[in-house]
């Protein structure tokens, strides 16, 4: 044994304490560390940049609906695996993936609730689940989710976060872009108001049907807002697309979008939008 090791092994050195690996967060959008217990005071927004993390649908029913109100609704059963497919993985894996890490049965999930008095029925899409992929469930969950909007009397509101089909259920997820405009269609019919809310990120078929389709269009910032990938576009064209492009603010200056509204104004912008257009529904005081 050398001298080194002989005195430090006599001093008492305090041993390194264990430092919890979840009490800082590195932002997406900066690269800044943020205390975790910041970050979800700020709604999960960096307080740096501005970056909105991506949510799922608890926080989002907590940021949104007023206490106590909230009342789920609950997730309607369909052919797993029509198709039996298989990748490098069984599809039926996968999704026993999926609901173990996000513990949800699909990628939309609906709840009835009030906010700031107004009831209304709320679809929140959870990206962390297959990305937030569509396929039957989503769609069936859609369908119900206006049903239940029709029987209360209220708006629907979805909060869109998706990479599009989901290609495990081929045609069968394509499928469900019509049967969305269809239950689109019936709200309408009883008169009653469609929100949308779009969120990073929101792409594909479910950018082709119903997450375009909204009375209202709300887009949280800096969302990236696509049908098609950037580089696919360019390569068509063959041209430079500008740096914003497909983003919640180039789609607000291009008139495609009615509003870009931060998270921690989402709440009241709303119940201003639902007070104007379905007033009278309104929860006594």
């Amino acid at each position: 044994m050398n001298w080194l090791s002989s005195v430090r092994n006599a001093l008492p050195f305090v041993h390194k304490r264990e430092t919890p690996d979840n009490l800082w967060h590195k932002c997406r959008g900066c690269g800044q560390m943020i205390f975790v217990k910041e970050l979800e005071e700020n709604l999960h927004v960096c307080p740096h940049c501005d970056h909105h993390d991506r949510i799922g649908p608890s926080l989002r029913f907590r940021y949104l609906f007023d206490e106590g109100s909230m009342v789920a609704v609950p997730a309607p059963k369909v052919p797993e695996d029509p198709l039996r497919f298989r990748d490098t993985k069984k599809y039926t894996d996968r999704l026993r993936t999926a609901r173990g890490d996000t513990g949800e049965a699909d990628a939309l999930v609906n709840a009835f609730g009030r906010i700031e008095g107004h009831p209304v029925v709320v679809g929140v899409q959870d990206f962390a689940f297959m990305g937030g992929s569509m396929g039957q469930a989503v769609g069936e969950a859609f369908v119900r989710g206006v049903e239940n909007a029709i029987r209360e009397r209220c708006p629907y509101v979805i909060f869109t976060a998706s990479g599009g089909a989901r290609m495990q259920e081929g045609i069968l997820s394509l499928m469900q872009m019509p049967r969305s405009t269809v239950a689109i269609q019936m709200l309408h019919d009883a008169g009653l108001p469609y929100i949308v809310v779009l969120t990073d990120p929101t792409s594909g078929g479910v950018m082709a049907a119903y997450a375009m389709l909204g009375d209202v269009q709300i887009a949280e910032p800096k969302a990236t807002l696509a049908f098609t990938g950037r580089r696919v576009i360019e390569n068509t064209i063959r041209e430079k697309l500008p740096d914003d492009f497909q983003t919640s603010e180039y789609y607000l200056a291009h008139g495609l979008i009615d509003m870009v509204v931060p998270r921690r104004e989402l709440r009241e912008r709303l119940a201003t939008v639902i007070g104007y257009l379905a007033g009278d529904t309104k929860e006594a005081a």
